[in-house]
């Protein structure tokens, strides 16, 4: 939609609190605790009251409140919390919301130009313009806040850091959610930074198997993907997704780590085509008579492959980085195999918040059925994964046990996600395979 003034001056204000910022390199972490808590009061207070609500949206003001422009300092005063010890890293994502999201919105609406393929409403425009002055905005604030000289803020290591957290923040503030993007982008960056800051791409370019392991990735992904086109359990667009983010989980944990994403990938589609004829006639068999596409393909295996890499990039927590990967993707097998054996064999669905009975297929429902089918899924998962000696057997246990955790919590999440309109299906499956991996560190840490 075209950028209207009160827009334009939102986003203004926006970007400019992001100056503020810069008071972090002289505040402790109590009195900047202390700036987010005056600023929260000042919006929700002062603001209203001396011309504020000229920048309200216009259903902010049936609702009677602002919901971000209350977020923001919030958003922020979480940040300070999270990173009282090392406030560079507070600014640096404070950048990232200020100066990305506030110039993504300007630059997106007033430009206009080509859609995003996974989000209609935006463009590549707003886009490129969060990655351009949030990784700009971010790389200067963390190091005016280290207190660098100006010729080392866009050092190879402050930018190696900041963009590839600022593109995930792009990529979560693009997404088709109606979440608000003050709780979003200072969430993805708060989760994304400290994985990163032990990352060594060095070490992944060092590894003495790199080549040989993307070669043959490439080679088993492509071959497995034609068979998967050929058998109609993906369309085209799903098996490039599929062969991407197989060979990333190859390159980062070579065979073993494969093997683990095939077993999910030949069980979820067996439970796909399992009863398809029941599920079709009740109107809740997956579309395209069962072929994955390429939106299911990264929101099942995005999470995945990532947590792949991250084991290369990090030698020292490789092997949590292992079972947190291999959880991630028994989730995913929980969850598919739960659905679909529920949909087309579950003799009693409840929705899982209320217990109360609904039709399978139902957002939330389970049934006894879907839930030991999931389980047995999730444990086959986590079975590969100890063969391959990723992990031990004791610790199989564990990744089977958050794989069915994660996929209840999809369910739980799910029915209030899709009565508010927060996230859609996959949105849901990128959500509950992060989960399981969070579960099963908690497993294992404890």
């Amino acid at each position: 939609m075209p950028l209207t003034a009160s827009e334009a001056r939102r986003k203004l204000v926006h970007i400019g609190v992001g100056g503020f910022a810069f008071l972090l390199r002289d505040l402790t972490w109590p009195q900047a605790v202390a700036m987010a808590v005056a600023a929260f009061l000042f919006n929700l207070m002062l603001l209203p009251r001396i011309g504020g609500k000229g920048m309200w949206r216009e259903h902010e003001h049936g609702r009677g409140y602002p919901l971000g422009i209350l977020l923001y300092p919030l958003a922020v005063l979480a940040l300070i919390l999270v990173f009282h010890d090392r406030l560079e890293l507070a600014a640096a994502v404070w950048g990232i919301l200020a100066f990305g999201d506030g110039m993504a919105s300007i630059v997106g609406q007033a430009a206009g130009g080509p859609r995003l393929p996974w989000n209609p409403r935006k463009g590549w425009a707003g886009f490129l313009a969060f990655v351009v002055f949030g990784a700009l905005g971010a790389a200067i604030l963390m190091g005016w806040t280290l207190r660098l000289p100006p010729s080392a803020w866009l050092s190879p290591w402050i930018l190696g850091l900041v963009l590839p957290v600022t593109l995930f923040c792009a990529l979560v503030e693009s997404l088709p959610t109606t979440l608000d993007d003050n709780l979003t982008v200072p969430l993805a960056g708060a989760v994304m930074l400290p994985l990163l800051l032990d990352a060594s791409p060095s070490a992944l370019l060092a590894h003495p198997d790199l080549v040989r392991r993307a070669l043959l990735g490439l080679a088993i992904n492509a071959a497995f993907a034609g068979f998967a086109f050929w058998q109609r359990s993906i369309d085209f667009a799903g098996g490039l997704s599929a062969v991407l983010i197989g060979v990333a989980i190859t390159v980062g944990l070579g065979l073993p780590g494969l093997f683990v994403m095939i077993a999910f990938f030949v069980l979820g589609s067996a439970a796909t085509k399992l009863g398809y004829r029941v599920k079709a006639a009740r109107g809740i068999a997956q579309e395209k008579g069962g072929a994955r596409g390429w939106r299911n393909a990264w929101a099942n295996g995005g999470v995945a492959a990532f947590l792949a890499l991250m084991a290369a990039l990090d030698p020292p927590r490789a092997g949590l980085y292992a079972v947190a990967y291999a959880a991630a993707v028994a989730t995913a097998a929980a969850d598919t195999c739960s659905s679909e054996i529920g949909k087309a064999y579950g003799r009693r669905t409840f929705l899982i918040t209320t217990l109360r009975p609904v039709p399978p297929g139902t957002e939330g429902a389970i049934s006894l059925e879907g839930t030991l089918g999931g389980f047995a899924g999730g444990a086959v998962v986590a079975g590969v994964g100890a063969l391959g000696a990723l992990y031990s057997w004791p610790v199989a246990g564990l990744v089977a046990l958050a794989g069915l955790l994660g996929s209840l919590a999809e369910s739980v999440i799910g029915t209030v996600a899709e009565r508010h309109g927060w996230l859609d299906n996959d949105l849901l499956n990128a959500l509950n395979t992060a989960l399981g991996a969070a579960i099963v560190v908690a497993f294992v840490r404890w």
